[in-house]
């Protein structure tokens, strides 16, 4: 029997999500991620740190984690505990729920899907809500970083830059080298297969602690568990920073 109070309970929740102002969470979020890039320009590593902690504590920037891992084009793909947020209330309790620090990881459910050539397969990771929204959580502080410190003429898993970009970026140069005869265009071998973990751990300028549950959450396949001792999984958010 559903009483007046569980009934206000729920209603309470669902408007306090309804209520968010975005435009002032989007500011808030940006405004401390300018002083991240500011801090970094400057190799204040110590104020980059403890902006990024303030950072991921923020409300603003839990909310704002919570709705992009819930309107992206993964929002309905579950994790090994098959939960999914859909209702206003799940979002609103998934936010008071996350915590900087976050729980312990769960493992990756694997799937595969076809690669370009249509014979073989491509494995991916795919994180349940909650892991998801802690990833895009610390990706609100890792961004500023990667995107002050980036090559400038660096284009994958970059925001705001596309395949597009590339390609003009390849003609500009051609334009200026009419002489030029070779185009080298190579691939890295199984780079998310093998990416070394202590690499990955010595560079990516995030919470180790953190980074380090998630590379070694291992995965569920076939509802047997695998542990992960190299490599990430490709799959949104797995490898912070990529997208």
């Amino acid at each position: 029997m559903t009483t007046a109070k569980t009934v206000g309970a729920v209603s309470s929740e669902a408007a306090e999500w309804y209520a968010i102002d975005w435009q002032a969470v989007y500011q808030n979020v940006r405004r401390l991620q300018v002083r991240i890039v500011q801090a970094t320009k400057a190799g204040r590593w110590n104020k980059v740190k403890s902006l990024q902690r303030l950072l991921t504590h923020s409300y603003s920037s839990k909310v704002l984690a919570v709705r992009r891992v819930t309107e992206n084009t993964g929002k309905k793909t579950p994790g090994v505990d098959q939960v999914i947020w859909k209702a206003p209330e799940d979002k609103i309790r998934a936010v008071h729920a996350l915590k900087s620090r976050g729980d312990q990881s769960q493992p990756l459910r694997r799937v595969y899907i076809p690669k370009s050539d249509g014979k073989t397969m491509r494995p991916l990771g795919i994180p349940c809500m909650i892991d998801r929204a802690h990833q895009a959580l610390h990706l609100l502080a890792l961004d500023p970083v990667l995107e002050t410190n980036a090559d400038r003429n660096s284009y994958g898993f970059r925001q705001k830059r596309s395949c597009a970009d590339a390609i003009g970026q390849c003609f500009i140069t051609l334009s200026n080298a009419p002489n030029t005869q070779w185009i080298l265009e190579a691939d890295i071998k199984s780079c998310f297969d093998q990416i070394s973990h202590d690499w990955l751990l010595a560079h990516v300028p995030m919470d180790r602690a953190i980074l380090q549950q998630w590379l070694k959450s291992g995965y569920m396949e076939k509802h047997v568990l695998h542990e992960t001792t190299d490599g990430t999984p490709q799959g949104r958010y797995c490898l912070p920073g990529a997208r």
